[in-house]
């Protein structure tokens, strides 16, 4: 016999994404397989670009001091991971916000936002960090001997400060959102 979600509710609560015994059967919703497809990939390329995250870190920690081939390796990596994470978020994720807003969907949303409210604001430093080697052409001709605080020494540290808030931020809602995230898909 074939249940529909009509047939199992409690007083107006629908049982959604778990096994619920209702009498001698078990009932099991029925996901149309292009859903599942679509989650399973979201969730696949989000997981993916923490590797790219977790290496870029490496790269940047072990490089002292840090040389524009390491920068641009760390910034490589960081896109890619970005690009893995941020595909799934605006390809599957926020089409479908609005019609499962709510319980721990609303707070796997508020966490990504905010992860990426973070993002944001780390770009900031960078954004000033790169004017600053633009204003003295260290791209078109790069010195390796200047170091970024000499290049703007009133105001490296704030923008350097404002990277690693980001960072950070960025990391922790992160890794809250895939928590959620992950807790959702199961």
């Amino acid at each position: 016999m074939s249940h529909t979600l009509d047939d199992v509710t409690d007083g107006g609560s629908v049982h959604v994404g778990r096994t619920h015994q209702r009498g001698t059967q078990i009932y099991r919703p029925r996901v149309e397989p292009g859903r599942m497809l679509g989650a399973v990939l979201a969730v696949l390329l989000v997981t993916a670009s923490l590797p790219f995250y977790l290496y870029a870190a490496y790269v940047i920690v072990l490089a002292d001091p840090v040389t524009w081939a390491d920068l641009r390796r760390h910034v490589l990596l960081i896109s890619v991971g970005l690009v893995l994470n941020t595909v799934p978020v605006v390809g599957w994720m926020v089409p479908r916000l609005l019609a499962q807003l709510g319980g721990l969907s609303s707070v796997h949303a508020f966490l990504g936002l905010q992860a990426y409210a973070f993002l944001l604001f780390g770009l900031t430093g960078v954004y000033r960090l790169y004017r600053a080697k633009q204003a003295h052409d260290q791209y078109a001709n790069p010195t390796p001997t200047v170091e970024l605080a000499d290049l703007d020494p009133q105001h490296v540290g704030a923008w350097r400060g404002r990277i690693r808030v980001g960072v950070v931020g960025w990391l922790v809602f992160w890794l809250l959102a895939y928590v959620t995230g992950f807790a959702l898909f199961v």
